[in-house]
């Protein structure tokens, strides 16, 4: 990329989050979830969760008395967190377990392989999170050719779910929460002739909210077919968490310009939310009685949103559903919703 498209790109990424701090609450009105709900005898499982909004909310699942699987790709960072996690709830009762699996998204083989695991050891899948996420990277690819973000966000989520999906059905009432993100309302539509950016100028940015686009097509496309099989009780959620003070932001420096990631860690300790506060409506989603009965739905601070009108094309959502399945090697004869 030539000095002046990274100078492009800085120019379009600055706007794109000054229009999100504009359109959407910062830290000072932040929405919690609050609810007495309990999830004991209940297992949980969220990917990416060494760290982030992923890290609270095992942290806030495992008081509630779950047994949380911390599917994460550093397994060392994963057990340092649940290590992190256990010391800070020392003293609490009724208190649940913690279990880490290595979870790489990038790579299909790492994703059945920790889907294999998952299904040896567990009977049950109560709550499937699919948090963990890369954001505006440097043009890369995963192991299986995918461009990293649509490759990661929503490709790896995709197969993960659909493995795990016959043992979420069979342990109904169960929920699945996608995280996606406000960008995907900036997002253009997605281009299924080019996933991978292969024949077009690369934006990291315009990637990103292509692949947050696809968390919320692949919701209400999972929502849909659900009630096609007559499954009742399984129920799927996406959201905007809010703009959050994580590590999410630390390929801004080498993808634009040097010391970007600084200004954006400064910036975001003054305006954008705690990883406490951006976790509320995940787990929102994932307990609480007011959203038990919905499905296919989008939230923002604990409530019911609006998505983009790209995200209600259900020709769209199917198209990428169909391609999704070819892409990450699904055989037409599986049945994901079979128990």
């Amino acid at each position: 990329m030539s000095v002046i498209d990274k100078l492009l790109e800085t120019i379009t990424m600055v706007v794109t989050y000054v229009s999100v701090l504009l359109k959407f609450p910062t830290r000072l009105f932040s929405a919690r979830c609050i609810t007495p709900n309990r999830l004991d005898k209940k297992t949980a499982i969220v990917t990416g969760s060494n760290t982030g909004i992923g890290k609270y909310t095992v942290k806030d699942f495992f008081e509630r008395g779950a047994r949380v699987i911390m599917a994460c790709r550093n397994v060392h960072l994963a057990e340092e967190a649940a290590k992190d996690i256990k010391e800070s709830c020392r003293g609490k009762s009724n208190l649940g377990e913690l279990v880490v699996v290595k979870l790489d998204l990038s790579s299909l083989k790492s994703v059945r392989n920790c889907a294999k695991e998952i299904l040896e050891k567990e009977k049950r899948i109560d709550l499937l999170v699919n948090n963990a996420g890369v954001m505006m990277c440097p043009y890369s690819k995963t192991e299986d050719g995918f461009e990293m973000q649509m490759g990661t966000n929503h490709l790896g989520h995709f197969l993960f779910t659909m493995l795990l999906l016959p043992t979420i059905c069979k342990s109904a009432p169960a929920r699945i929460v996608n995280v996606s993100s406000l960008a995907h309302e900036l997002s253009s539509p997605i281009d299924f002739s080019d996933l991978n950016w292969e024949k077009r100028r690369y934006s990291s940015i315009g990637a990103y909210e292509q692949s947050k686009l696809a968390n919320v097509l692949f919701t209400k496309e999972l929502a849909r077919r659900l009630r096609e099989n007559k499954i009742k009780d399984v129920n799927v959620y996406t959201l905007h968490p809010g703009v959050i003070k994580t590590d999410l932001g630390r390929h801004l420096s080498s993808t634009f310009i040097p010391g970007l990631s600084t200004i954006f860690s400064w910036s975001t300790a003054l305006f954008f939310k705690s990883v406490e506060q951006g976790a509320q409506t995940t787990i929102y989603c994932a307990v609480h009685d007011e959203c038990a009965n919905d499905s296919g739905l989008y939230y923002k601070e604990c409530e019911v949103a609006k998505n983009s009108k790209l995200a209600d094309d259900l020709e769209v959502a199917e198209q990428l559903w169909n391609t999704s399945w070819k892409l990450v090697g699904l055989d037409n004869n599986y049945n994901p919703f079979k128990k």
